[in-house]
């Protein structure tokens, strides 16, 4: 009787783990990548809201975004209602404000700090 329910725990550990690296994990993942975007928001910014209008914010409140939709048009929407950023890339804006930038897309990895200075491209000036 006690290797049945031994047995039987074991079963429903093993099931919870498949649940939590297949389902729970990746969502909260992309729920904190998500959070990641909507903090990084600057005006002039395009973007896409989840319904789809394109546009590029014009103002940012605590909870809403303003959005130029056309000329003399402007939307308010909350900051949840935008999906993407077009124009740039935040994952990398919020690494380098972590005071690291990683090139992702090489096999090999380079760190650079904030504060050094990269050699310039016209020595005279």
């Amino acid at each position: 009787m006690d290797g049945n329910l031994t047995n039987m725990l074991l079963w429903f550990a093993v099931f919870f783990g498949i649940i939590y690296f297949i389902i729970i994990r990746p969502n909260n993942k992309q729920q904190k990548e998500r959070r990641a975007m909507l903090e990084s928001l600057k005006v002039k910014d395009k973007v896409i809201t989840i319904g789809g209008i394109h546009g590029t914010v014009t103002k940012i409140n605590e909870d809403t975004v303003i959005i130029k939709v056309a000329n003399n048009v402007e939307l308010e929407f909350l900051r949840s209602a935008v999906q993407t950023i077009e124009n740039r890339n935040f994952k990398e804006e919020t690494d380098k404000k972590s005071n690291r930038f990683k090139l992702r897309k090489g096999t090999k990895t380079e760190e650079t700090e904030a504060g050094d200075n990269a050699p310039s491209e016209n020595p005279e000036v």
